[in-house]
């Protein structure tokens, strides 16, 4: 494992761009300019937040529909379940040094990944 800017371990750095979201992701993503590792999992942490914003508000505009509201609320405590045991997921994945790559999601990631 090499050394990131951060003064890390790149598989570190990896778990902290899932630790706090968008935020920790874009900060990884802004300051560490070399290590692709790091990069990576940073970019694919904020395409992830991004999609569950996009998926809240989704669900809070159709959850003011009376009765399918009311079901796709009650879906969506299993919604964000899931998207949490993801979240511990890739966090494990970077921490074990491995790139998992989501499905479709990684390919935004390598395209904001190249922005910055």
């Amino acid at each position: 494992m090499s050394e990131t800017n951060l003064g890390v371990s790149e598989n570190i750095a990896g778990v902290l761009a899932y630790l706090f979201g968008l935020v920790s992701g874009i900060l990884i993503l802004v300051i560490e300019k070399e290590n692709t590792f790091a990069r990576f999992h940073a970019a694919q942490s904020s395409v992830l937040c991004i999609a569950t914003i996009v998926l809240s508000i989704f669900i809070m505009i159709v959850g003011w529909i009376p009765i399918i509201g009311w079901l796709i609320a009650l879906l969506s405590i299993f919604v964000y379940l899931a998207i949490f045991v993801l979240w511990l997921f890739l966090m494990f994945k970077a921490f074990s040094g491995e790139m998992y790559r989501l499905p479709v999601l990684a390919d935004y990631a390598d395209q904001l990944e190249g922005m910055f």
